[in-house]
């Protein structure tokens, strides 16, 4: 439960974390924003992690000068594409069988078969419309592995989802995150953009069980 409240201070205090962060190891934010990318990206292990948020206060912080925005952008495009190409080759390897595992603390096959479902409705495109869909997107490139897209089409939209997610929100908190209606209510932000979010996932929740009430 404390891991919990924890979890979500960080999550609604982005901001202070993130200044606390640049304060206290200065150029090693980059390396810390590399790696919670990377691994939100390329690990079916951490799906929890904020990326969303985490992006548009990175390029708030960018805005008031603690950091280069297009350093910034370039690095978190990186991180995304590597993370994307450890969980495509992660996903290739494992196979099918994954899709059999129990479900554990660090798996839950649940959001396997979730993403499976929009992998099989949007195809190639879901690498790039994942992006914006917490938790499809961890899951995305592993189940483009299992079904074994061919590599060349998976690196286009791999590069392409990275540029579009990495820019859209880091560029919007850096030419807003100035604006005083957003400085003064960042939290708020925040909580905007963690609804805004998870509102895919809980409306395909919805249709899932409706289609299940239906068939029954």
């Amino acid at each position: 439960m404390e891991l919990l409240a924890l979890f979500v201070d960080i999550v609604l205090h982005l901001d202070r974390h993130l200044q606390w962060l640049v304060a206290n190891y200065g150029v090693w934010i980059y390396a810390i924003l590399f790696l919670i990318i990377y691994c939100e990206t390329g690990l079916v292990v951490t799906p929890f992690l904020p990326g969303d948020s985490l992006l548009f206060v990175a390029g708030t912080l960018a805005a008031g000068g603690d950091m280069y925005i297009h350093g910034l952008f370039a690095l978190l495009v990186a991180a995304s594409f590597s993370g994307d190409n450890t969980n495509y080759w992660i996903g290739r390897y494992a196979g099918p069988r994954v899709f059999t595992r129990e479900r554990s603390w660090a798996f839950n096959p649940a959001h396997l078969e979730r993403t499976r479902r929009f992998y099989e409705r949007h195809g190639g495109k879901t690498i790039v419309i994942a992006r914006f869909v917490p938790i499809v997107r961890t899951f995305a490139p592993f189940v483009a592995g299992i079904g074994r897209m061919p590599y060349p089409r998976f690196i286009f939209f791999s590069f392409a989802g990275s540029v579009f997610w990495i820019g859209s929100l880091t560029y919007a908190g850096y030419f807003f995150g100035n604006l005083p209606v957003v400085k003064e209510n960042l939290s708020l932000v925040i909580i905007g953009i963690v609804i805004l979010s998870i509102m895919p996932g809980v409306v395909e929740y919805l249709r899932s069980r409706a289609r299940r009430r239906l068939a029954a």
